[in-house]
């Protein structure tokens, strides 16, 4: 079997669609499959191309087992609804008119957001002539009109019809979320051609890792200190000065840090709104490598998951939860709707109202003073996890669907 995945972001990124797919793919290689990745040169988030790579018309790359189509994308920071669509269309144009490097293919899958990623399996699938499965990881338009990255009556218009016609022309669609499979059926899609495939976390490479051979800890003087992380992307969706609020109301507990890891259009702002405000008990450390990223939860004695209060937020499930459930970390998780359930049901971390601040003041304030209750809600998590997000156990899951799909059997 030869799967051609699309995917806007691949490792060296760090962001959730990368890590998805990168996951995924490098289980279906083991399984004995072939997979051919077409993403362009690692940018994100900043939007300068990483050491080591050049935007070039086209590059093969391979990262553990996988194939990776590297194809040319006009780049620049994510700020600004044109130079982001600049972003995003160029992708979908080099890979429609790249894909026959990839010569024959079994099946076709693209992930969305971004958007125009979904869209350009639909071309590469007519080119290669086969199936093409949609991956839904979040609902757009309507999660960019939410945090107001776009209020243009017409350009919704636009991606509203394109997002329709994706539901219609796809052979198959994956969604991450019960929540996100309910709004595609309303859209008048039938049950018959939707899963769902939730995120989760790779066990081997999530584990908590000893105090001793901790990478980050020392290097940033997390000794002795309670550390309360918010460890991904610092963009519109987060609601991050949340956190710079919390902070202030605990700027007397001199235990407690507050530790942001990532990057994303909101961090400069965050920076300066730190800076202006004195906030010594915030720690912003940039973008690192994804091989750190263990390091720093398990630096962490409890980690956040936020996103700003919005109806749509409630359908959305953040993949960090698992993250830090199978590195054994409690979690303060400022979410509602599907991910609120889970936490719930794995009994693995305090949930609060989005974007209260004083709410997340006191969460952090019970976990410090009480560390039993820490203990206890990791070992919860690290349980729940285990049983049901394993993300081996979810890629079979997904590569029985994509047999079936492409009309053979395993």
């Amino acid at each position: 079997m030869h799967i051609v995945f699309l995917c806007h972001y691949f490792p060296p990124e760090v962001n959730a669609p990368a890590s998805r797919t990168c996951e995924n793919a490098r289980h279906w290689v083991k399984q004995g499959n072939q997979v051919t990745v077409i993403t362009c040169v690692p940018n994100h988030p900043g939007g300068r191309v990483y050491p080591g790579y050049k935007n070039r018309f086209w590059q093969w790359d391979e990262k553990d087992g996988i194939r990776v189509l590297r194809v040319k994308t006009f780049i620049g920071p994510n700020k600004g609804v044109v130079k982001r669509i600049a972003n995003y269309v160029s992708y979908m144009i080099s890979a429609a008119l790249l894909c026959h490097l990839v010569k024959k293919a079994d099946v076709v899958i693209s992930t969305s957001p971004q958007f125009f990623c979904g869209l350009a399996g639909y071309f590469v699938s007519r080119r290669l002539k086969c199936p093409w499965m949609l991956e839904i990881r979040d609902l757009w338009p309507e999660s960019i009109i939410a945090v107001g990255a776009i209020r243009q009556r017409h350009i919704i218009r636009l991606l509203e019809g394109i997002e329709s016609f994706m539901y219609k022309n796809a052979d198959h669609i994956i969604c991450l979320t019960h929540a996100f499979k309910r709004h595609i059926m309303k859209r008048g899609i039938a049950e018959e051609r939707l899963s769902i495939i939730t995120n989760g976390a790779d066990l081997d490479q999530f584990s908590p890792i000893p105090e001793s051979k901790n990478q980050v800890k020392k290097q940033y003087g997390l000794d002795n200190k309670f550390v309360v992380s918010f460890i991904g992307t610092h963009g519109m969706a987060h609601g991050l000065d949340t956190v710079l609020e919390a902070a202030e109301r605990l700027k007397d507990e001199k235990n407690i840090l507050f530790l942001l890891v990532g990057d994303g259009a909101e961090r400069q702002r965050l920076v300066q709104e730190k800076g202006k405000r004195g906030l010594g008990n915030i720690l912003m450390v940039g973008q690192q490598e994804k091989r750190l990223m263990p390091h720093f939860i398990s630096a962490s004695d409890a980690c956040m998951v936020l996103l700003r209060k919005s109806e749509l937020f409630k359908t959305v499930i953040p993949s960090k939860i698992f993250e830090a459930m199978a590195m054994e970390r409690p979690i303060i998780h400022g979410v509602e709707g599907e991910s609120k359930e889970i936490i719930e049901a794995g009994k693995c971390g305090l949930c609060i109202e989005p974007e209260n601040d004083e709410q997340l003041a006191d969460a952090v304030l019970e976990l410090y003073n009480n560390r039993e209750v820490c203990r206890q809600l990791a070992e919860n998590g690290k349980s729940y996890v285990k049983a049901k997000f394993n993300r081996r156990d979810l890629a079979d899951k997904y590569l029985r669907g994509i047999y079936e799909v492409a009309g053979r059997e395993m």
